[in-house]
């Protein structure tokens, strides 16, 4: 008897491959399945990029981001603008007809840079363009004037630490790579105060520049005096380092009157189209609304929040429900490490079973090559196969590793992550500096980065299975 049930199970083999045999029909989906579903996208898919890149929805995103840039500005952690931004957004998605449009309060950092300049005044007198960087404590209201020093790296400075004393540092490090170099921008200050420097004076993190300083948030230490820090350009630090290697003497003029308050409040600035099958369960896409004092934060990081919130317009527009609940979040305080995305995480985290994707665009809106994403090598391979359905505008890659401040506190515990990743070979030329206005913008770019984002979160949302992990 028992052959004869061996014969009838091995003959059951073929017909369920890949399955699991179940009495209830409720079979998981092979990869193969899978394609299949993701393949039935096809139709979506190109009406999404028609509308976005050719159709009403043409151009949308960056005229919607050049009247909002236009109108508020820079809106930096604590400021009025920032207030006037969030009070724009919550409007602007409400008009919108986009679903549980609220607002979720955060507690902010509030610091304001005040007046500020330094001057050369020896070997000539030069004016330098400095920004200070966030969290920098003032000088003394009659400013600092000091001998400088240059080093081109923590450990010069740290060999030369008995030069240092009572001086400016000037750091000359060179660009390696944004994630390389920042170290000297966070960590310049504290570095430079263990050696007994009075003030440090960074070269900016920038792989090109126009006599343009490129601010920042930088790090205080317990135990560690606190003292003024700035950015310099390019072009001030190599100046002041090629003096240097001469062997003269440079003494310069340092004045900041930056402040720190109390924390304001603020709030992450959320939109939804409600699911229709899983309503509990989220597909996240982002971009944070915060940006630096100085410019109009167009590029960072209006455009990737403004290409989330045309994502959800593309398909409200199609009439479209995706099975899954498809949730817009702007952050608040993503400059100053995060701040409005931690007080999120924390709110949120309870339902972390519940979170399909978290998704954020905070590197730029140019020209689309394809998504960073971190997960599992099943929920990768399902990736890959949704970018084949953009293939239409030649946006397929899929590339290791997710960025983005505010998705992080998510991936670290095992939610699939997803950012943009579009052409960055222009992206530091203006990052964090009074060039990043609309000018850098083109709205061909973003309409393609729009109907990347809409494609991917989209079909996501709606296919049966969430992404496995």
């Amino acid at each position: 008897m028992k052959y004869i049930f061996l014969i009838f199970f091995m003959n059951l083999l073929p017909q369920y491959a890949g399955k699991s045999l179940r009495t209830d029909d409720s079979y998981p989906k092979t990869f193969e399945d899978i394609k299949n579903e993701i393949a039935g996208y096809t139709d979506i898919a190109k009406a999404i990029i028609d509308l976005a890149v050719h159709g009403k929805a043409q151009n949308r995103s960056y005229e919607r981001l050049a009247v909002f840039a236009d109108t508020i500005g820079p809106r930096l952690s604590g400021s009025k603008n920032l207030d006037a931004a969030i009070k724009y957004m919550f409007s602007a998605l409400q008009e919108d007809g986009l679903e549980n449009v609220h607002l979720e309060p955060v507690k902010v950092p509030h610091w304001e840079r005040g007046e500020e300049f330094a001057m050369m005044l020896e070997p000539r007198n030069h004016s330098i363009a400095i920004l200070g960087l966030g969290s920098s404590v003032a000088t003394p209201p009659e400013g600092i004037t000091a001998e400088v020093i240059v080093v081109a790296s923590f450990d010069e400075l740290h060999k030369r630490a008995q030069e240092a004393k009572g001086k400016i540092v000037v750091y000359n490090e060179p660009f390696i790579s944004y994630g390389e170099t920042v170290r000297y921008r966070s960590q310049g200050a504290v570095e430079a105060a263990k050696v007994g420097a009075v003030a440090s004076l960074i070269r900016s993190i920038a792989s090109f520049s126009v006599n343009s300083p490129h601010t920042g948030w930088q790090n205080y230490q317990p135990d560690v005096p606190q003292i003024p820090t700035a950015c310099i350009s390019v072009e001030d630090a190599e100046m002041m380092s090629r003096m240097s290697f001469r062997g003269t003497k440079i003494v310069v003029h340092l004045k900041m009157g930056a402040k720190t308050y109390p924390d304001s409040p603020s709030f992450n600035t959320v939109a939804e189209i409600v699911g229709s099958k899983y309503p509990e369960q989220i597909v996240l896409v982002s971009g944070h609304l915060d940006s630096w004092d100085v410019g109009q934060g167009a590029m960072d990081d209006g455009g990737g929040a403004f290409i989330s919130w045309e994502a959800l317009s593309l398909i409200k527009d199609l009439g479209l429900r995706p099975k899954r609940t498809l949730r817009l979040v702007l952050w608040t305080a993503e400059e100053q490490g995060g701040i409005g995305a931690e007080q999120y995480y924390r709110l949120h985290k309870e339902n972390i079973s519940n979170f399909d994707i978290v998704m954020e665009s905070d590197e730029g809106t140019f020209k689309p090559s394809g998504l960073g994403f971190t997960g599992n090598a099943k929920a990768r391979d399902i990736v890959k196969e949704i970018m084949t359905l953009l293939q239409p505008i030649n946006v397929t890659d899929v590339y290791d590793n997710a960025d983005g401040t505010d998705i992080d506190y998510w991936m670290r515990d095992r939610v699939p992550g997803a950012s943009l990743r579009d052409d960055l070979s222009k992206y530091f030329w203006f990052h964090h500096s009074q060039g990043d206005t609309m000018t850098v913008q083109d709205p061909n770019q973003m309409n393609l980065c729009a109907a990347v984002w809409t494609v991917v979160s989209y079909v996501i949302a709606d296919m049966e299975e969430m992404l496995p992990r």
